[in-house]
C-alpha cells in the first residue's frame, strides 16, 4: 500500500510516536507532520484533532479525514467537501478510559466525596449514612458506543442505570428510553445524570435550568459529552438552589476556562481538565490502519461521520 498521511497537530510526543508507528509498522506509508508538509497536493490522508482552512483548496488529492477524537463536533463540516469523508476515531483506550473516568464520577457522587471534601476543609468531621449502589439510579444522555459501554460497567458495580437516546436501544440491565417523552421520564427518577450526547444544533444547551428542574432535588451531574451542552449559569444557579448537589464536568466551552471563572473556587464542582479519554497511538494505530486499508480496497470505513446528524 503506497500512501501519504499527513499529521495535522502540535509538534508534541504523541505526534512523534505517530511517526515512530509508521516507520516500523507501515513503512510504505509516507508520514509527514504539519511543521514539514511537503507538496500538499499528494496528500491522501489527514490526520488531526481539527484540520486546517481551505481543505480542497490545500489538498486537493485528499481522500479522507480521520479524526484523532471519538467526537468531531470540533470539525467545520460544512468546510469540508462532501466527497472526502471525516472518520471518527475508534481506539480502544478512549472506550477504557471513558469507563474508567464515568465510573470514578459517579462513584465519587454517589459515596458523597463532594460532601466530605468540603467537609475538611471546613473541619467538620460529620458522616453521611452511606446509600447502597442498588438504591441509587444512574440516568445516561446517550448511547453510543461509549455511553453502552459505561451503563454495561455501572450496571456491573450495582447500580440501576437508564440510558436514553433519540432511537430505540436495548441493553441487557439497562432501563432505556426514547425521543422527548421517554426523556422526561428518565430525568424524574435519575439521581446521578452523566451526559454522553454528541454536539450538535439539537444537544447544545441542553444541559440547562429547565432539564435540572426535571432531576429529583439534589441529584448531580456529570458532563464528559461537550462543554457546548451546559448553560454554565444555570449550572451555578441549580447548585444555589439547591435543585442539584454536584456536578464533576470534564469540558468546558471556553478551555481552559478564566482565572476569574467561578466553577475554579466552587466546591460543589469538581473540574477536570478534558482527561476523561484521550487517543493513544499504539491502541489506536491498527484501527487507524484497517481503516486505510479498507478505503483502498473501495470498502466502507468504520466511523464514518454522517454529515446529517453530525456525527
Amino acid at each position: 500500500m503506497t500512501a501519504t498521511l499527513l499529521y495535522w497537530g502540535p509538534d508534541d510526543t504523541r505526534a512523534a510516536r505517530w511517526q515512530a508507528l509508521f516507520a516500523a509498522r507501515a513503512p510504505s506509508i509516507t508520514f509527514r507532520r504539519s511543521d514539514d508538509p511537503g507538496d500538499a497536493a499528494d496528500v491522501d490522508y489527514l490526520l488531526s484533532w481539527q484540520p486546517p482552512d481551505d481543505i480542497l483548496g490545500r489538498f486537493p488529492s485528499l481522500r479522507a479525514i480521520f479524526a484523532t477524537s471519538a467526537g468531531v463536533d470540533q470539525f467545520d463540516l460544512a468546510a469540508i467537501p462532501e466527497r472526502v469523508p471525516v472518520v471518527r476515531m475508534f481506539d480502544p483506550q478512549i472506550e477504557a478510559g471513558v469507563v474508567e473516568y464515568a465510573s470514578t464520577a459517579v462513584l465519587y457522587l454517589h459515596r458523597e466525596f463532594d460532601r466530605y471534601r468540603h467537609q475538611q476543609h471546613t473541619r467538620a468531621w460529620m458522616p453521611h449514612a452511606p446509600l447502597p449502589a442498588t438504591a441509587r439510579r444512574v440516568g445516561i444522555l446517550g448511547l453510543g458506543s461509549l455511553g453502552r459501554a459505561i451503563a454495561r460497567r455501572l450496571v456491573t458495580l450495582g447500580f440501576e442505570v437508564l440510558g436514553w437516546a433519540r432511537s430505540a436501544h436495548t441493553l441487557p440491565g439497562v432501563a432505556c428510553f426514547q425521543e422527548e417523552d421517554g426523556l422526561a421520564r428518565m430525568l424524574a427518577v435519575t439521581d446521578i445524570l452523566i451526559c454522553m450526547l454528541p454536539l450538535t444544533e439539537a444537544t447544545r444547551g441542553m444541559l440547562d435550568r429547565s432539564l435540572f428542574e426535571q432531576l429529583p432535588r439534589g441529584a448531580c451531574l456529570v458532563n464528559m459529552g461537550r462543554g457546548g451542552h451546559l448553560v454554565e449559569a444555570d449550572l451555578s444557579a441549580a447548585l444555589d438552589d439547591g435543585i442539584l448537589r454536584g456536578a464533576v464536568l470534564d469540558v468546558l466551552d471556553s478551555e481552559p476556562p478564566a482565572p476569574d471563572h467561578p466553577f475554579w473556587s466552587d466546591p460543589r464542582i469538581l473540574l477536570t481538565p478534558h482527561i476523561a479519554a484521550m487517543t493513544n497511538p499504539d491502541t489506536a494505530f491498527d484501527v487507524l490502519m484497517a481503516n486505510i486499508e479498507r478505503d483502498r480496497k473501495g470498502e466502507a470505513m468504520i466511523g464514518r461521520v454522517d454529515r446529517w446528524r453530525g456525527y
